[in-house]
């Protein structure tokens, strides 16, 4: 492995240390910066060696070093999902802009999927300026979608470095796949009189769009669909679970938005060549 992987890499354990902070606190409301790291079951703070990411866990055999109780297996979990993250696209982008967005907005979307698969719950501290954030960061980093271009051109606005495009591309984004969302659930609600769909997952595919634009929005949505009927009905099998059992849909959706951001371009290329041929 070359220097900046191995950077990467150790910058992944790092994040992924304090997105375990995060994902345990935002739901409480409690600081993310203060007091330092700390046993949730004791209160014990934590000692500098009894926090070094994935290898303290393992030393410890996954127990408090004092009240020798169970650390959750998320907190390895985390941390190494967040590893391979950082150091897969590193590899895919090398070292650009692009790689500095794409991380920022998987980090976010790492904190998502484990609160709303503890809390059923996605904290609009999160959605909102991650909305605002994806609209601001696309005038830096083109988005990979044509809508916003397409528009500039049929408009005969001049569109300096295709920048415009971008911001349109990145609002629509936000705008279509949490509307598209808001639609689905309120014809479920139409048919069945009951919520199939929380306002966080609405809030959580404006902010998918605002950082992917439209196609790859849309992508994410489908994904995460599919993900979730399949883990959703097996889980759901396994434990004889109620069907009307709450599946976490805003997890699916942000592991999903993380494979169209990696690999959606290649998947809609690939279905696109299947369906061509049939």
């Amino acid at each position: 492995m070359s220097l900046m992987e191995w950077v990467f890499i150790s910058l992944g354990l790092k994040i992924g240390s304090f997105l375990n902070v995060c994902i345990v606190r935002i739901p409480r409301r409690q600081s993310i910066v203060s007091p330092r790291s700390f046993c949730t079951r004791c209160g014990q703070a934590l000692k500098p060696y009894d926090n070094i990411p994935l290898i303290s866990y393992l030393v410890l055999g996954g127990k408090c070093r004092f009240c020798k109780g169970t650390i959750s297996w998320q907190y390895p979990v985390v941390e190494a999902l967040t590893t391979a993250i950082f150091w897969g696209t590193y590899a895919g982008y090398g070292l650009q802009w692009k790689t500095a967005v794409l991380l920022v907005f998987f980090s976010a979307l790492i904190v998502l999927v484990f609160i709303d698969l503890n809390h059923r719950l996605l904290p609009d501290v999160i959605t909102l300026p991650g909305i605002a954030l994806g609209v601001v960061l696309s005038l830096l980093v083109g988005i990979e979608d044509d809508v916003g271009t397409a528009l500039v051109q049929l408009a005969g606005l001049p569109d300096s470095g295709g920048r415009w495009g971008w911001l349109i591309s990145s609002l629509l984004g936000a705008f279509i796949c949490g509307g598209f969302l808001w639609l689905v659930g309120a014809v479920y609600f139409k048919l069945k009189k009951v919520e199939g769909l929380g306002g966080g997952d609405l809030k959580l595919m404006g902010m998918v769009g605002a950082f992917l634009g439209v196609k790859l929005g849309l992508l994410t949505i489908m994904l995460g669909s599919v993900l979730g009927a399949l883990v959703g009905l097996a889980y759901i099998k396994m434990t004889g679970k109620d069907y009307r059992y709450p599946l976490p849909f805003g997890s699916f959706l942000g592991v999903a938005a993380i494979g169209a951001a990696l690999w959606g371009e290649q998947l809609l290329s690939w279905y696109l060549g299947i369906t061509g041929r049939l």
